[in-house]
Formats: C-alpha cells, sequence, structure tokens
C-alpha cells in the first residue's frame, strides 16, 4: 500500500475484506497490517531477513486507490523452498503486538555455520 512520506517503502497489509457504497463507488479494504522489523519495539535484529515482516494485531480500514498491487508473504518453511526469491515475495515468522511489542512465538531457531541455536526474539 501506498505510504503518506513516498520517500518509505510501500506498505504491505492483508486484505480481510472490500467493501464499497451502493453505486460501486468509494471502496474501502479493511486490512491487517505486517510490520517490517525496523517498525517494531526493539527494531531489526541480526537474525532478521531482509524480506521478513511480522503478521501484526493492528487492524484499519483504507481506501482502495492506495493500493499499489500484490505481493505474497510466504511460511518461512515456504519461503525457503522457493526456486527463486522475486520482489514480491516476503515471509513471516511471527505475529506480533504492536501495543505491547511481544512476539509470538517469542523464540525461534536459528541456523550459525551449521549449528542450531535458540534464539530469545528481542531481549
Amino acid at each position: 500500500m501506498r505510504p503518506a512520506d513516498q520517500s518509505k517503502p510501500q506498505y504491505v497489509s492483508r486484505i480481510e475484506r472490500i467493501e464499497a457504497d451502493a453505486r460501486g463507488g468509494n471502496v474501502k479494504v479493511h486490512v491487517r497490517w505486517y510490520y517490517r522489523p525496523e517498525e517494531s519495539i526493539g527494531g531489526r535484529r541480526q537474525f532478521h531477513g531482509s524480506k521478513e515482516l511480522f503478521l501484526s494485531d493492528h487492524y484499519d480500514v483504507q481506501s482502495a486507490d492506495t493500493i499499489e498491487g500484490k505481493c505474497t508473504v510466504h511460511s518461512f518453511k515456504s519461503y525457503t523452498k522457493l526456486d527463486a526469491v522475486g520482489n514480491d515475495d516476503f515471509f513471516c515468522r511471527f505475529e506480533y503486538n504492536s501495543s505491547t511489542g511481544s512476539f509470538n512465538p517469542d523464540r525461534v531457531a536459528v541456523y550459525v555455520n551449521f549449528l542450531l541455536i535458540s534464539v530469545n526474539n528481542f531481549e
């Protein structure tokens, strides 16, 4: 979705519902926002992927005119199996509570030089 500040990257949301007035005009979309790591409390961490997003608890209603295009937000597992990652491919492994800054799950497995370690998210 188009940001008000054109110098910022486009916003990513999941469309939950589309509605229009009786004549089919004034189309509104009900969305659930994805956050980039740098937009979250605690910011981007070393283990976040460059195409990582967090599905938030932030819902909103926007004009359909703000829609710039379509992208795909994959699970982490399906993202790692892509043959080629396009500009419009992202992945999500966390749900983010925008008011408290908490995550679900609160830890993930991270692979570093073939070692498996568990990382607490944002501690």
